[in-house]
């Protein structure tokens, strides 16, 4: 019987890996004809959008947007095209693509290292890696790791730049707890009791183990930093020419995330035709990804949708720094505008 558990819950983690999104790191990205501007289609600029890895519910909204025509209704043909988020952070900052989706950290690392993209609307309103680990390791919060072994893909990415976030808020640093580099194994690790807690997307690894009816804690990154999470990022070039280009994207992609969050049963219908795997038998599994998700895209209480502060990009900038993944501040009004969702919101 034990066996046979285990054996189900390692065939339903294999079919969770291949689906679930992984949003900052991965394998080779898929190749894509890089494009050097916008084109005009039937009277329309067809403009391709940097996403993440692989197709999957994670980018209901894009795929709501294609579907209800609110790019259309733009005057935009949008393409996507799946790969590297630090591969299109180089493409948008040097022009060859105008829009990507990405993370406040990467608009500050792409800064740093002399790339002039800008992010111009929040999506994820809340940084989507946590710490998680079982109920009865009883890790409740960042001082509980100190001592503990903790698995995480590598030193790289959203991973690590959560977890650096997490531990320097109890004061502690890598050499006070023990890292495993585990891949992309996290549920299966903690599952195993390999690690006493892992980093992974809060709808990915702690969403696993719940569905195998293992009770898990998280400790979630926003509670003690604000790193402006995934949203679209442009370049300065494309801000300064072409505005209304902008403009129109970032209305396309609000009212496709306002739309999902009113609509999610339909949003998540729509989804399966894009991402048909996602359906059949693993649709019980997307399903409560996707709902998790949709906590991500809902803004808090008070904030207004789409915009980011200067002092959460004050605060990333000088934490980033801190922990030497740049070497000199960035002029953190330079990493983001809230122009565009503004003027949104007027219209």
């Amino acid at each position: 019987m034990m066996n046979t558990r285990r054996n189900g819950f390692r065939y339903m983690m294999v079919n969770m890996t291949l689906i679930v999104v992984i949003l900052l790191a991965g394998c080779t990205p898929i190749a894509a004809p890089r494009i050097s501007n916008a084109t005009q289609t039937l009277g329309r600029e067809t403009v391709r959008l940097g996403a993440g890895f692989i197709p999957n519910v994670q980018f209901a909204p894009i795929y709501v947007g294609l579907e209800k025509g609110f790019f259309r209704d733009e005057g935009i043909e949008l393409e996507l095209s799946y790969g590297f988020e630090n591969d299109y952070l180089k493409l948008v900052g040097v022009d060859e693509y105008q829009f990507m989706l990405g993370s406040g950290d990467q608009v500050v690392l792409g800064r740093a290292q002399g790339l002039p993209v800008r992010y111009v609307l929040n999506w994820y309103t809340r940084f989507p890696v946590v710490v998680f680990s079982k109920v009865e390791r009883n890790i409740t919060q960042p001082a509980d790791l100190a001592g503990k072994t903790i698995g995480i893909p590598g030193a790289f990415g959203a991973s690590y730049v959560a977890l650096r976030g997490i531990l320097e808020a109890a004061n502690l640093t890598e050499q006070d707890v023990r890292l495993e580099s585990i891949g992309f194994t996290q549920a299966a690790a903690v599952s195993e009791d390999r690690v006493d807690a892992a980093v992974d997307y809060a709808v990915n690894g702690p969403v696993v183990l719940r569905l195998a009816g293992i009770p898990v804690n998280e400790i979630v990154l926003d509670d003690y930093l604000v790193i402006p999470s995934n949203g679209l990022v442009t370049n300065e070039r494309t801000i300064a020419e072409r505005p209304d280009l902008v403009q129109r994207m970032v209305r396309g992609l609000q009212r496709s995330i306002a739309y999902t969050l009113a609509n999610p049963d339909e949003a998540f219908a729509i989804s399966l035709k894009v991402v048909p795997e996602a359906g059949g038998e693993n649709e019980a599994a997307n399903r409560a990804v996707f709902d998790a998700s949709l906590a991500f895209w809902t803004p808090k209480p008070g904030q207004a949708p789409g915009v980011t502060n200067l002092a959460d990009w004050q605060a990333t900038v000088a934490f980033m720094q801190r922990i030497g993944l740049i070497d000199t501040a960035v002029d953190a009004e330079s990493l983001f505008t809230n122009q565009f969702v503004e003027e949104v919101g007027q219209n």
